[in-house]
């Protein structure tokens, strides 16, 4: 899928190095600061950054299937109908709690000592914890201690997760040409349509022909394949280079010390609230559409198991288009603009989606899905690969991104399938809408990706284009 979009660059026109001297100054001084890296090095640096986020989103896709259709009578065991799933969920959002630590924690030591060694800690963590999942004995064998070891790993995946994306972000906006920059920071996210893609299928293989996968031990077999990625993850970072803006601060013996974090906080916040709110409708809604819709579908409406996953399959082949389309329309009409559409469609297409949704049909969901999520939600997850890193200055770049897309995270994306799952049991225990399984929590479900969607679009009115941006620039973009 990479290697499809990069042939994109191959045939794009090149421009002389003589005209840099004809360049607008910020250009020419851009240009003079910071060396470019050579488009060889770019894919390499594409790949292994995707794989990353292939591992993350090969992980968070695994849990948030296995929460929705797994882990409920496995590890939470209840007499209550739906409250099993609700503790599920509470472990998903756990994993989100502990992401902003993460996040911190990383990007203080990527604005510390590089992009590349933070993101080799990361991919290790990440791996080693989902792996380790599949592994833990259930309630039934081993108690409380089922859950809690759950817990712990969960944990440990979201702390690692915490710098994840943000350092791929950062890599390849600080090592792509000025006027590429959206094209080569989306790149990396398709990372994230390979591993929810190898997810489903490898869950909607399992579950074909099988009655109740939770009684047997086929639901573990992805979670310890994810040390298989973990390798070729490490392999290919042990050969990445150090993006060129980072390199270039090392080499310089003047440069400032990097931000603390307090500083950071209080010289930032302005740009890290304006980022919270960009996040509040693609971090939000990609949690509500591939986590509680599925579950939504397959729980409440009656859909197969099969199903759910096959309409998670095809939205991420969706994206897949979407995210290096997104990223090639940042690159032309701006950051803000093409970030602000997608919310507008992100928030007109809510009501007429759930409603879709409530409906039962396969086919259909499939489609509503994989226009809400594969092009609205991942269309502004594309345009932000380049958006966020540019919002901050080079001393405090890397934490003030993670922590900014990572509180973000716990804010929106965690809570959310918690919170909805809650309200689709509250409406079927009260008959609410005189469906007892909670059929008619779309309305609320859908009034709530209204919300989060308008909350991103009034955002992107406090943000000023960052589109070209000199990323040696110490200060923020506001």
């Amino acid at each position: 899928m990479i290697s499809l979009v990069m042939n994109e660059e191959q045939n794009a026109p090149r421009s002389p190095k003589s005209s840099v001297a004809n360049a607008p100054s910020r250009e020419a001084a851009d240009a003079a600061s910071r060396p470019e890296m050579p488009v060889s090095e770019l894919r390499r640096a594409a790949w292994t950054c995707s794989i990353g986020s292939a591992m993350e989103y090969y992980d968070f896709a695994l849990y948030s299937l296995a929460s929705a259709l797994v882990f409920g009578p496995l590890f939470f065991p209840s007499n209550i109908p739906g409250l099993g799933l609700v503790a599920s969920f509470a472990t998903y959002f756990i994993g989100f709690a502990v992401r902003p630590v993460g996040g911190i924690f990383f990007g203080r030591m990527g604005d510390r000592y590089g992009r590349k060694r933070v993101l080799l800690l990361t991919v290790t963590l990440m791996g080693l914890a989902s792996a380790l999942i599949g592994l833990i004995p259930s309630y039934a064998s081993i108690g409380i201690a089922a859950p809690l070891l759950l817990v712990f790993l969960r944990m440990a995946q979201g702390f690692g997760a915490g710098a994840e994306q943000a350092g791929a972000a950062v890599m390849m906006t600080e090592s792509a040409p000025r006027k590429r920059r959206g094209y080569y920071a989306a790149l990396p996210f398709l990372g994230i349509q390979i591993g929810t893609v190898a997810a489903g299928l490898i869950y909607y293989s399992m579950l074909t022909g099988v009655p109740d996968i939770t009684q047997t031990m086929l639901w573990r077999v992805p979670f310890i394949g994810s040390a298989l990625l973990l390798v070729i993850a490490l392999y290919m970072r042990l050969r990445l280079k150090e993006s060129p803006t980072f390199a270039k601060i090392q080499d310089d013996e003047r440069h400032e010390e990097v931000m603390s974090i307090r500083e950071t906080l209080t010289t930032s916040w302005r740009p890290i609230l304006a980022g919270l709110g960009l996040r509040m409708a693609e971090n939000g809604g990609s949690s509500i559409y591939q986590v509680l819709a599925i579950s939504y579908l397959v729980h409440t409406v009656g859909m197969s198991s099969q199903w759910g996953t096959l309409v998670l399959i095809g939205a991420a082949v969706v994206g897949g288009v979407t995210i290096p389309v997104a990223g090639l329309l940042s690159d032309r009409f701006g950051r803000v603009r093409v970030y602000r559409g997608f919310a507008i469609l992100q928030a007109v297409s809510a009501l007429p989606v759930w409603y879709v949704f409530s409906q039962g049909n396969p086919l259909a969901s499939s489609i509503a899905l994989s226009f809400a999520l594969g092009v609205a939600t991942w269309g502004m997850f594309g345009t932000q690969g380049a958006l966020l890193p540019e919002m901050f200055g080079l001393r405090h770049r890397y934490t003030a991104v993670s922590f900014t897309r990572e509180f973000s995270s716990v804010i929106a994306g965690g809570v959310s399938p918690m919170v909805g799952q809650f309200l689709i049991a509250m409406f079927a225990r009260f008959h609410i809408g005189g469906v007892s399984s909670g059929k008619y929590a779309w309305i609320p479900l859908a009034t709530y990706v209204v919300f989060l969607a308008c909350l991103a679009i009034a955002a992107t009115f406090a943000i000023p284009e960052t589109k070209g941006r000199d990323l040696m620039a110490q200060e923020d973009a506001l």
